[in-house]
């Protein structure tokens, strides 16, 4: 399958797709090829216990997690 770059922000889905069915996807710009988009091989996704954002704060013993952080946060400043 080969795009243009004007048509991947309105397309991506149909990229993603058509990535997902195993097709290897050409990017063009002004009518060259620049980027080939594939599908990674393996896991799709991490699970969510593994995933970076979820381990930003793992180690930090004032705070219970992020919705602890979040209350902290809205919390009035003022007493």
């Amino acid at each position: 399958m080969e795009i243009s770059a004007k048509d991947l922000r309105s397309r991506t889905r149909l990229l993603l797709d058509a990535v997902d069915r195993g097709e290897e996807v050409t990017i063009t710009f002004r009518g060259r090829p620049r980027a080939r988009v594939v599908r990674i091989e393996g896991d799709s996704e991490p699970a969510a216990s593994e995933a970076e954002l979820f381990g930003l704060w793992a180690d930090r013993d004032d705070l219970e997690g992020p919705a602890e952080y979040v209350r902290q946060l809205r919390r009035s400043r003022y007493p």
